[in-house]
């Protein structure tokens, strides 16, 4: 299991709990834009407080035109510079590919819950069908039977993860456009209909933490929440055992 940095693991201020690997590159990006806007908001007060207290003449001379000018262009690369920031760091978990050793989890958003599938000792997925979903009868996938690669696929309404393994989530929607997100893993990427969407990250601090639905797809939208569990491998390895006991249902 690769090692956690002790820092993965701590929170900002009054931020939420952070518990993923990229989780500080996203929490100093945020309080880097709030240091910003603070010190925007002071200079601005300044410059107002300024021209109170400064009779301008009629005729604005070159100076005065360059300190009207020279902000505005600083703000506009300052703000550029910290757009293409925030596209690196999102893109890093959208657009890099996952080490192939992560772990392939899929998730599926329906009104309204949320499915985790894991592919078993084979560690392939087997085909499902929408025909087949059946939330009653224990098969709200719809796994099909007659593919032996979905004898062994385990489908859970919890997602459960070992600390410190890279996981690649592939995300799914039978239905609407809903948003996938757990704050303390500081994830948020949209499940599109018709669409395999991956993310990826490394979970570092066991606990439980709150998945949420950010989009409004329904009128149920208010219960479209799940639960993460970040576990120690061993726990993990137990976990999957029991469920793969119980006939790989949620």
């Amino acid at each position: 299991m690769p090692s956690v940095p002790p820092s993965a693991s701590h929170s900002f201020w009054r931020l939420p709990v952070d518990a993923s690997l990229h989780g500080p590159a996203v929490d100093h990006h945020l309080l880097l834009n709030l240091w910003i806007a603070l010190a925007l908001l002071a200079f601005a007060h300044i410059l107002l407080f300024a021209s109170l207290v400064r009779r301008r003449n009629s005729q604005r001379s070159a100076s005065q035109l360059l300190c009207e000018y020279l902000p505005l262009t600083a703000i506009t690369l300052l703000f550029l510079f910290l757009g293409i920031r925030a596209e690196h760091l999102w893109a890093a978990q959208r657009y890099t590919g996952a080490d192939p050793s992560a772990m392939q989890v899929e998730v599926t958003g329906m009104q309204f819950a949320w499915y985790f599938r894991y592919p078993g000792t084979d560690a392939h997925f087997g085909l499902t069908h929408l025909t087949l979903a059946d939330a009653a009868s224990g098969n709200p996938l719809g796994l099909d039977s007659h593919d032996p690669y979905a004898a062994d696929d385990i489908v859970s309404s919890q997602l459960v993860l070992p600390v410190g393994r890279e996981v690649d989530l592939a995300l799914h929607s039978t239905d609407v456009i809903h948003g996938f997100s757990i704050p303390a893993l500081r994830l948020k990427q949209n499940a599109v209909p018709g669409e395999t969407v991956h993310i990826h990250f490394t979970p570092t601090l066991p606990g439980e933490y709150a998945i949420l639905c950010t989009q409004v797809c329904g009128s149920g939208h208010f219960r479209m929440n799940a639960t993460l569990r970040i576990v120690p491998l061993a726990e993990f390895n137990a976990w999957l055992a029991q469920h793969a006991l119980q006939g790989a249902r949620p």
